[in-house]
């Protein structure tokens, strides 16, 4: 941009120098015609009137054309900005939609951990019981045994131990 800015001085600077040193050709009385009618005007102070217009309107235009690409790269910025604040908002309510249903899921096996351990503790407790009568029922068939094996060893030795 700064190359075409510096070009366009140039340019203008170099007509304005070329008016400058042929001032005197560009002031003298020329017949003209337009068309419908002849009169008599310095032909060059017309055309350097013209050029000076045209500058003068393509520099409105390119004003008024960086006006409009401001203002729309503006409009954009505000834009982006709301869909990325709609975006982190989003992105916000998933997450704490996933920290709710996480903190659920945890809570769910926390208790089905609980009652698991509760369960396995029960069962243990049963089979403890379990395991305990039968020992007392194989204690109680061994002294059976064992007192059956005393009878008969005293019968047989005739009471003399």
């Amino acid at each position: 941009m700064y190359l075409r800015t510096l070009l366009i001085v140039v340019v203008l600077g170099i007509v304005a120098l070329f008016a400058l040193l042929n001032w005197s050709a560009f002031i003298s009385p020329t017949t003209l015609s337009a068309g419908f009618t002849t009169f008599e005007a310095p032909l060059g102070l017309i055309l350097l009137g013209v050029t000076g217009m045209l500058t003068l309107l393509f520099l409105i235009y390119l004003v008024t054309w960086q006006a409009s690409a401001l203002m729309e790269s503006r409009r954009y910025s505000r834009d982006l900005q709301a869909q990325r604040e709609i975006s982190d908002n989003a992105e916000a309510s998933r997450l704490n939609q996933l920290q709710s249903f996480l903190e659920k899921e945890l809570g769910q096996l926390g208790s089905g951990n609980l009652e698991t351990k509760n369960a396995l503790l029960s069962r243990i407790d049963d089979l403890g019981r379990d395991l305990r009568s039968k020992i007392e029922h194989s204690e109680n068939s061994l002294a059976a045994c064992i007192g059956e094996f005393e009878d008969r060893f005293e019968r047989s030795t005739g009471g003399k131990s």
